[in-house]
């Protein structure tokens, strides 16, 4: 079989612009569409950017999150100037089996009383509580139906003061509930095809989830209406998650703002690949080679 022999740079340049300009163009083209594929369904990277999981991640690590399995939706597209906002649409569904414990990133589903999230970033948090379980908290102590939640040994948890059950921290989710952040709960993470009954005295407790959920939600004379009609009760459309933080006394989480819908779930923290101190800035780069956690780097996250 005759091998191709390689061109002369005579013969090179005497090529078309259009055949020299295709050589190198293909595959640049054929690395990016590999690239976008495997950030798009396979890994991605992350900066921890604050202390919220401590001790299990520092701010300053960079993390490896495996997509495989997760949802997969396209891009939310705002045309400026025209007002025009492209819905996402799924484009995988979850393929993945959740697992409590696991550490995810997700989107921000938005504060308390926020239908959409104002701010577009990602979190990264435990995963507590899958779709059905009944959350409760006492004393600062998990418990997931019932039974006592395995805390992983990075947990970090003072327990030199705690919230006394019945003193209600306003903040916390969901609304007008008399929940704070060491005494919380029971409550059911709403799962599709979740019925719950609604009443006056308890719209406020599932009427931001509803509007999350595409509806139109108001109390009329004492009836309860979605988009228009009086209803008793509602049917969830989605699974949700709860999430918390590993440093439980410093970590705005699920107790805070709510659940997170299943489709908003990025991926699993998988591995630690850099760590550093991200206090020092990198223009003093001796300082910040200096800092470098070597212990840290290639370390998996459980």
């Amino acid at each position: 079989m005759e091998i191709e022999k390689e061109k002369t740079y005579e013969q090179f340049v005497s090529e078309p612009a259009e055949e020299r300009t295709s050589g190198w163009l293909r595959p640049l083209f054929i690395a990016l569409i590999a690239a976008l594929f495997v950030k798009l369904f396979l890994f991605e990277a992350f900066r921890i950017p604050s202390g919220s999981m401590e001790d299990t991640l520092l701010p300053g690590d960079f993390i490896i999150v495996s997509k495989i399995g997760f949802p997969v939706k396209t891009p939310s597209i705002h045309i400026p100037f025209a007002g025009i906002k492209i819905s996402q649409f799924k484009i995988l569904p979850l393929l993945s089996t959740l697992k409590r414990g696991d550490v995810i990133v997700f989107k921000f589903p938005g504060e308390r009383d926020e239908i959409e999230a104002s701010e577009k970033v990602n979190y990264v948090k435990r995963l507590i509580g899958l779709p059905g379980d009944i959350i409760q908290i006492k004393d600062k102590v998990v418990y997931i139906n019932g039974s006592k939640f395995p805390e992983p040994p990075t947990v970090k948890v003072n327990y030199e003061f705690i919230t006394p059950r019945g003193l209600p921290n306003p903040y916390i989710f969901p609304e007008n509930s008399d929940f704070n952040e060491d005494n919380y709960g029971p409550i059911v993470v709403p799962f599709k095809g979740m019925e719950v009954e609604l009443t006056e005295k308890n719209l406020k407790q599932w009427e931001i989830m509803i509007k999350r959920e595409g509806h139109e939600v108001e109390l009329n004379d004492g009836k309860v209406l979605i988009d228009g009609v009086e209803a008793k009760k509602y049917v969830f459309e989605n699974d949700y998650i709860f999430v918390m933080g590993d440093n439980r006394n410093n970590s705005l989480d699920s107790r805070y703002w709510g659940f997170v819908p299943v489709d908003n779930i990025i991926g699993r923290a998988i591995l630690i690949y850099w760590s550093w101190n991200s206090n020092i800035p990198t223009s003093n780069l001796p300082e910040k080679i200096k800092s470098i956690r070597w212990e840290r780097i290639g370390k998996r996250i459980r």
